[in-house]
């Protein structure tokens, strides 16, 4: 089955790369969703990734600090995952760029839209790191507006859950799942798909998301082939 969009931004949480240990890098997760990654480039895709940092870091449980300075550290240990990312895409012979919205210039390249079209275009895999630049915004935030930027398909959100249900699936039993949503559905219910500004930027921007299970990394690939599976919010 082939590929049905051009090109991708993939959402992927910090905690993903710590796999069970809870903290850190596991590189068995990591070297598996890079597999699933380069599936999507040989089939032609264009793939931007935006992740996380709360393996190492989560801003919001940091207590008393200053919130400028915890988003900050957050903003670092993003740029952490995006290399860890890159160095071992690189080293399944995929060709990968990490670009921060702060200039880190002897570890990546800073973020220039331009720039980032012009790799995604030569079938380099492009990691953004550093969130947006700026403290108060999440990395769902990130993926929205990077998104917007290079123009991508859809965004794939890679969670814990197999998409997005009107109540916690691990929590309550009767919790249903939703095969498609509107953005507004989203904003309207309150549903834990992406925080309000970044849905806001999905919804003016007629960004496509796409919730699914990354328990499975195989999904990346099903995902991109257009199969049924997760949640989709259009």
């Amino acid at each position: 089955m082939a590929a049905v969009y051009k090109r991708i931004l993939l959402k992927l949480s910090g905690e993903v790369l710590a796999g069970e240990k809870g903290h850190g890098f596991d590189f068995d997760v990591i070297n598996e969703v890079c597999s699933y990654i380069k599936m999507c480039v040989d089939e032609g895709v264009q793939v931007g990734v935006v992740v996380g940092g709360g393996n190492f870091w989560r801003g919001r449980s940091s207590g008393s600090m200053d919130r400028t300075r915890a988003d900050n550290i957050g903003m670092l240990a993003t740029t952490m995952n995006s290399l860890a990312l890159a160095d071992t895409l690189i080293s399944q012979g995929v060709d990968a760029r990490v670009m921060t919205a702060i200039e880190m210039n002897k570890i990546a390249e800073p973020f220039v839209r331009d720039n980032a079209v012009r790799h995604l275009e030569k079938g380099r895999v492009v990691i953004f790191g550093c969130g947006t630049g700026s403290p108060f915004f999440s990395t769902d935030t990130t993926a929205a507006l990077r998104a917007a930027e290079i123009g991508a398909d859809i965004i794939f959100k890679a969670t814990n859950v197999d998409g997005v249900y009107d109540k916690d699936p691990n929590k309550f039993a009767d919790a249903v799942k939703f095969d498609t949503l509107s953005h507004t559905d989203v904003l309207s219910k309150g549903l834990a798909v992406m925080d309000a500004t970044a849905a806001s930027l999905c919804r003016d921007n007629k960004i496509a998301i796409l919730v699914f299970n990354l328990s499975q990394p195989e999904n990346i690939i099903k995902a991109v082939r257009g199969e049924s599976i997760g949640t989709i919010v259009k």
